[in-house]
């Protein structure tokens, strides 16, 4: 048994967490770059992707990429609801938020390079990040713990679009059981084994109280489930073929707390060396100095 590692995904500009394991960037040497090839062609590059010449000459992707090709996907698939069909590195940085050289050594990982002035074919790019991310099959989720946070994401509409249907419900409050919640019918925790390999879900959502945390996971991991996310503050013990993402708020909010309080350190220290009281008046007769002007640009570069 293994502890599960924390998550720390990047962060800039509101990216949000991406899958923690490695995943494998699959391209047949024999393939012609997809990326100029026209969308109708992708059904034979998907069916080479599958070769065995193709798995042997896999690259793996840093774990950084991979939750920073999931923002790149949510930014595409906006991209193409809007009726975009191109889309040049920097136009896709600048909505990512990332450097556009960071952007082309992640998507060089899928073999996609992009045409010189002309940029990516938005279409031919998601379908590209949709088949390393796993997300041209779907994954069948099971939520566990039918309070506030459980009710919210079994109630989401937003999961079976993406590839998630929810397709089990389990608590223990005998008020809960047998209860439809977003269409489906809680089950008690005890039949999480046996309905999790009925249905064969694949990810275990973890939604309850810190105390049953541990229980819950032993149970999804009996029924066969592969990953699970956490929202319990606890460090779950799993096997090593599991893999485990724990969403912590209330870190995440201290994290943010510590860069509110560095931001008006440096705001408080810079208006010290100006001259400013604590309150941040400026002394009769002070003027807008070169410092004040220094100061105020080490602010905005910290929020970057």
């Amino acid at each position: 048994m293994v502890a599960q590692r924390d998550a720390r995904p990047p962060r800039r500009n509101g990216a949000q967490p991406a899958q923690r394991r490695r995943g494998r960037a699959h391209r047949d040497p024999n393939t012609p770059d997809a990326d100029n090839a026209p969308t109708a062609e992708m059904p034979a590059v998907e069916d080479a992707a599958a070769g065995v010449g193709e798995v042997a000459k896999a690259k793996s992707i840093p774990e950084a990429a991979v939750a920073r090709l999931a923002v790149y996907l949510r930014v595409l698939s906006g991209m193409a609801d809007q009726g975009a069909t191109t889309v040049s590195s920097e136009e896709l940085s600048t909505a990512a938020g990332v450097n556009s050289a960071k952007l082309r050594k992640d998507l060089s990982y899928l073999g996609s390079y992009g045409t010189r002035g002309v940029g990516y074919d938005v279409a031919v790019l998601v379908n590209h990040i949709e088949r390393t991310l796993g997300l041209t099959r779907q994954h069948k989720v099971a939520v566990v713990g039918i309070g506030n946070l459980g009710h919210a994401l079994a109630n989401y509409g937003g999961f079976p679009g993406r590839g998630f249907p929810v397709e089990a419900l389990f608590d223990v409050d005998p008020d809960l059981i047998g209860v439809p919640v977003g269409g489906l019918p809680v089950s008690h925790l005890d039949d999480i084994p046996k309905v999790c390999a009925e249905r064969q879900i694949s990810i275990g959502v973890i939604a309850t109280p810190p105390t049953a945390a541990q229980s819950v996971c032993d149970r999804l991991v009996a029924g066969g489930v592969q990953c699970i996310l956490n929202f319990a503050p606890v460090v779950l013990q799993v096997p090593e073929h599991v893999e485990v993402r724990k969403v912590d708020l209330a870190v995440e909010l201290q994290i943010l707390s510590f860069h509110v309080a560095r931001r008006a350190d440096i705001a408080a220290a810079a208006g010290a060396a100006n001259g400013e009281s604590p309150n941040g008046a400026r002394p009769a007769g002070g003027s807008d100095s070169r410092l004040d002007r220094v100061a105020d640009g080490m602010v905005v570069r910290s929020e970057r």
